[in-house]
């Protein structure tokens, strides 16, 4: 069984037109929206640095292990937000490290609205250990046998409404489609091995109802789509006492998960969530993801305000 979970996962990484979405997945989002959407950088307004782990499917050999540390700030009387990100992702053969910088324009439209405009450039650095892949025919080329290390740019924008007790935002990463790698072996049936990074599109919603001064209800909607792979989160939050973040969510395809955000301090919060899969995706295994963050000037009152989820 172990063997065949790890020629399914290198299937996925080597195969030619893989549609499955190939960004990190994350559960604890709306707490650190500028991993999805670079318009997002500045919209706390502070400076705020948050430092995530996941770890996916702890039951499947190669399953994807992410890091991720963030920062973004407002400068220029909180029109410009500035940001950068560096993340690690492994999945079964495949690791990569990136470094990216974040700009995004803050537009007052009124008195309760702002829309940014971001973008998000950076770089790349693709590993491939194929060593870690059971072969089907013992005769595997001998190139696919060797490691390999690839680099690519990488861009990505975003736009982001927002307001004391609303947001929207609508992002796309990978807009200039990298192209990998690309082999075709030149003798016998191996066939045509090929990695291309595709386009994603991510769509999030979310508003407060104040129920009162202890209880506010949150909700929110992310929806992810990979070519013609369509995938979407509900999330049903519940800010509470002012100081912590309960949620529930159901992930399409997959299953039920559960997160909390803690206030410890006015500049320092934990996160943490749990998800699970049903039926056939039960044998995955569960997820785990731990977030902390940090937030500097002026956050006691993004703590309070049920907007900075």
């Amino acid at each position: 069984m172990k063997r065949l979970l790890i020629i399914v996962m290198g299937t996925l990484v080597l195969s030619r037109g893989m549609d499955a979405q190939q960004d990190p997945q994350y559960s604890l989002y709306q707490f650190n929206q500028m991993i999805l959407n670079p318009a997002y950088a500045g919209a706390r307004d502070a400076l705020a640095i948050v430092a995530l782990r996941r770890d996916q499917w702890v039951s499947f050999p190669g399953a994807p292990k992410t890091t991720c540390i963030s920062a973004h700030t407002p400068i220029m009387n909180k029109n410009i937000g500035l940001g950068i990100t560096v993340i690690r992702d492994e999945l079964g053969p495949r690791s990569t490290t990136g470094f990216y910088g974040n700009f995004a324009y803050i537009l007052k439209l009124n008195q309760k609205f702002k829309l940014s405009f971001g973008l998000n450039g950076g770089y790349n650095r693709y590993q491939f250990d194929f060593s870690k892949i059971s072969f089907q025919k013992e005769e595997a080329p001998p190139e696919l046998l060797q490691n390999l290390t690839k680099g690519t740019l990488d861009i990505n924008g975003g736009l982001f409404l927002r307001s004391h007790t609303f947001f929207v935002g609508l992002s796309a990463s990978h807009i200039n489609n990298p192209k990998v790698y690309s082999y075709e072996a030149s003798v016998g049936n191996a066939g045509k091995f090929s990695y291309k990074v595709h386009t994603h599109l991510f769509f999030t919603i979310g508003n407060s109802f104040v129920f009162n001064k202890d209880v506010v209800f949150a909700p929110t909607i992310l929806v992810k789509q990979v070519t013609d792979d369509l995938g979407f989160d509900v999330n049903l939050n519940f800010f509470l006492f002012k100081r912590m973040w309960l949620g529930a969510f159901y992930r399409s395809e997959y299953g039920p998960g559960a997160l909390m955000q803690f206030y410890a301090t006015d500049k320092f919060r934990v996160g943490l969530s749990y998800d699970t899969g049903l039926g056939s995706a039960s044998k995955l295994g569960s997820s785990f993801e731990v977030m902390l963050g940090f937030d500097f000037a002026g956050a006691k009152s993004k703590m309070i305000n049920p907007r900075f989820l």
